[in-house]
């Protein structure tokens, strides 16, 4: 089984990038798995325009790398940094490039990812009320995009207060033993629920049901 790690952080060291290892470490403890990490910021992509849903734009040797990465892997983790209430420019350039490979050729309205799984890790200043009473929906689009794909969000992870002090940015999560092995624990989850759908090609009930009501909502909208 492969598992993909987009790390989406500019920083060195990084609170995403340091609770995905943790995460990986947990998945590989689950089962036998091959894990390839990279750091999108290492992946420059122009800036995406609708010329590439027409092909008639040249795809980019980066772009085509990360295209196969993701098609080869059985489950994505996204580790993310959240800034002034949204995520990194080079992942939301990156999820519209997505869009390529990621719907139907002639509508562009049909996902083509085929439930493949995804997690997200979050990382932020604020602390955990303030992402779930405001940031959580501002950073919506990233997995809604990502369902809208065709790809199975799995889950969630935020981490807060990941600053030295106020107004100082840096490395924090490396000394908080809890966090650590929830993410751990996560990590274990998430790769048994890719490993059961590579095995079986069939999602656990709870998603097969949001996925039936999620295209019924398309169906409706398409409509209108």
């Amino acid at each position: 089984m492969n598992i993909l790690v987009l790390v989406c952080s500019t920083n060195k060291p990084s609170n995403s990038e340091f609770l995905a290892d943790s995460f990986l470490q947990g998945a590989k403890d689950a089962c036998a798995c091959d894990v390839h990490k990279i750091r999108l910021f290492d992946f420059p992509l122009p800036h995406f325009t609708l010329d590439c849903y027409s092909g008639s734009c040249i795809a980019p040797k980066e772009y085509l790398e990360l295209k196969k990465r993701i098609e080869e892997a059985d489950g994505v983790l996204i580790a993310t940094p959240v800034w002034n209430f949204g995520v990194p420019s080079h992942l939301k350039n990156f999820i519209d490039w997505m869009g390529c490979f990621g719907l139907d050729t002639e509508t562009h309205s049909k996902g083509t990812l085929h439930g493949k799984p995804f997690y997200f890790i979050f990382t932020g200043g604020a602390p955990t009320a303030a992402w779930k009473g405001l940031m959580r929906f501002t950073t919506m689009f990233v997995r809604e995009a990502i369902r809208y794909y065709g790809g199975t969000v799995t889950g969630l992870y935020y981490e807060g207060r990941c600053t030295l002090g106020r107004g100082k940015f840096g490395l924090v999560v490396d000394t908080r033993e809890k966090s650590l092995a929830a993410v751990r624990k996560r990590g274990m989850w998430f790769a048994a629920f890719a490993d059961g759908f590579k095995r079986s090609g069939k999602l656990p009930l709870r998603h097969r049901l949001f996925e039936k009501v999620y295209k019924a909502g398309q169906r409706v909208a398409a409509k209108l």
